[in-house]
């Protein structure tokens, strides 16, 4: 699908050493044996943890904490090719996120016409195993894995983004973070509303921009909106199809705390 860039949305290896406390002869995890868990994600989980309230990230925060520039060095040394399906989609998700964040801090914005050139298309970033930009990222790898669901784990630092999540992506959790991310974007006011005396749904423009993810997955973007919306008669309502669709502006805007320029 070709769209015009303004429409866009544009849009080390885990380690595996274990500190030994010999005088009780019981093994004691190290930092770097922690780092292991969470898919090898763990240092990105701290930082998010640390730095993200509500979605709204502390950029100043995530660019003083070393464990970010160590997580984009451990996202360089990974080769994620052979890693399995989980595991991979996982790691993807969480280096879409940490790259646009490493974008924001390097003072790209997708805030502008030529901004969103610069941010999704011209930064090129190193991870998993290959070259690749932001838009790339979504469109070549994270999207052939089909899952549409995909669309409200990963975050391009605008407001109008689903909210990061204050947590890392794991492969053993995926599909319930993945679930948890749709239905909290879907039941966001502020991000999608439903007018059941007006029969209308007015709906992020994600669901008009990938309106063919949703209907491969649903059947249509109505029907996948109701798998995940809390109020069941609207719910009702839209997997019916009865709704008239709308969508909303989206907000370029930083989603959080600004750097500080350089």
């Amino acid at each position: 699908m070709i769209q015009l860039i303004s429409e866009y949305r544009l849009h080390r290896l885990p380690f595996v050493v274990l500190a030994l406390m010999g005088l009780t002869g019981v093994f004691v995890p190290s930092l770097s044996e922690a780092q292991t868990t969470n898919d090898g994600h763990a240092l990105f989980d701290a930082v998010l943890r640390d730095h993200v309230d509500d979605g709204a990230v502390d950029y100043p925060a995530v660019s003083a904490d070393a464990r970010f520039a160590d997580y984009l060095e451990q996202l360089r040394e990974t080769d994620a090719q052979s890693l399995p399906r989980a595991q991979k989609l996982a790691f993807w998700i969480n280096a879409y996120n940490a790259l646009a964040m490493k974008g924001i801090l390097d003072g790209s914005s997708p805030r502008s016409f030529f901004g969103k050139a610069k941010f999704f298309y011209t930064d090129k970033y190193e991870a998993g195993g290959v070259k690749t930009n932001l838009y790339d990222l979504e469109h070549d790898i994270l999207l052939p894995l089909n899952d549409a669901r995909i669309h409200f784990a990963i975050v391009c630092a605008s407001r109008s983004c689903p909210k990061l999540r204050a947590e890392a992506y794991d492969s053993e959790r995926l599909d319930q973070q993945l679930d948890a991310s749709a239905r909290d974007f879907i039941n966001d006011a502020t991000r999608n509303r439903y007018d059941r005396a007006q029969k209308t749904a007015y709906l992020s423009a994600i669901f008009d921009w990938f309106e063919g993810d949703f209907e491969r997955a649903a059947g249509g973007v109505q029907k996948f909106v109701a798998r995940y919306l809390n109020d069941e008669h609207i719910a009702q309502e839209l997997d019916s199809e009865s709704y008239r669709v709308e969508h909303l502006d989206y907000d370029w805007n930083l989603n959080g705390k600004p750097p500080e320029k350089r």
